[in-house]
């Protein structure tokens, strides 16, 4: 398959970085979103990506401009996926809300359109009648900032066809990804199956007073060769989002998890800490301790 026709459905942050780069590598790229609105801000949000592939890829005005002016934004799903080779759904992760767009993409793409899905927590399985084309759907998972974390976890379901599979690992290729495929469904997929037990590791011994943050952090950057620990790693992400994953498996019965969840909630989110977003979590921002020469002295 060809893919000159790719459609990001959702703008919102993941989105529009991922319509950005599509376009920035040379694709034809539609933007949808429900409301004119939520177009408006996803034009807002991608044009202040264009400042940070300068800065971060050296990327030059007239490359940054031209990637901007080959998109297309549309508020009317027939019109922004009527001609797609590739429908990329990132919208937002509740099951309803998902199942409801693949059946209206369903009826509005052409035949040949191949859907994939940037969810995180979800399984293609879930999603694949709903598509009205199983075969020709699939998974192709980014990570937030993907013009340097430039990863791209695509992870096919029993009913794939193998074909679809490799072609969209070619894709993710000439979109400027580390391509990983993915033969079998796995919640987590491959990176966080990896990140999040040493994420709850790391949690856990703060909680138990086993150590201070900065010194298990200090461990794992000394010992591994890691440019940030656990709890930079926990800043970047937010940590409304162990406090919600913590929080869910407390309620299932998990007593350490409720102690983390607990200690997140009292010690951050009820002080305003909630990681980067906020100027301060686990370090202070925007000087983390970790990022000092020294901090590993």
């Amino acid at each position: 398959m060809d893919y000159k026709n790719v459609t990001i459905a959702g703008s919102g942050v993941l989105g529009s970085q991922i319509a950005f780069q599509v376009a920035y590598k040379g694709f034809n790229v539609s933007v949808f979103d429900i409301s004119d609105e939520a177009i408006e801000t996803a034009k807002e949000r991608i044009q202040k990506l264009k400042e940070r592939y300068k800065k971060d890829v050296g990327a030059t005005d007239e490359q940054v401009n031209r990637a901007y002016e080959s998109m297309s934004f549309y508020s009317n799903l027939e019109h922004a996926a009527g001609n797609a080779d590739l429908v990329i759904e990132a919208v937002p992760e509740v099951m309803d809300i998902k199942t409801d767009f693949y059946g209206k993409l369903a009826r509005i793409a052409p035949e040949h359109t191949i859907f994939a899905s940037n969810s995180s927590t979800m399984l293609p399985s879930q999603f694949a009648d709903a598509t009205g084309r199983p075969e020709k759907f699939l998974m192709l998972h980014f990570a937030n900032e993907i013009w340097k974390n430039n990863t791209a976890e695509i992870m096919k379901h029993e009913r794939t066809d193998m074909d679809v599979f490799d072609d969209l690992v070619e894709f993710a290729k000439q979109i400027g990804m580390i391509a990983l495929p993915i033969y079998k469904e796995q919640p987590g997929y491959i990176l966080n199956s990896l990140l999040v037990p040493l994420l709850d590791a790391a949690q856990g011994l703060l909680v138990n007073g086993i150590a201070d943050a900065e010194t298990i952090d200090k461990t794992w950057m000394a010992a591994m060769g890691a440019p940030r620990g656990p709890f930079a790693v926990l800043d970047v992400v937010g940590i409304r989002t162990p406090y919600n994953l913590s929080k869910a498996k407390g309620e299932n019965g998990d007593e350490d998890a409720k102690a983390i969840a607990n200690f997140l909630k009292e010690e951050y989110l009820d002080k305003g800490k909630l990681g980067v977003e906020s100027g301060e979590g686990f370090y202070k921002y925007p000087n983390p301790a970790y990022l000092e020469k020294d901090f590993l002295k």
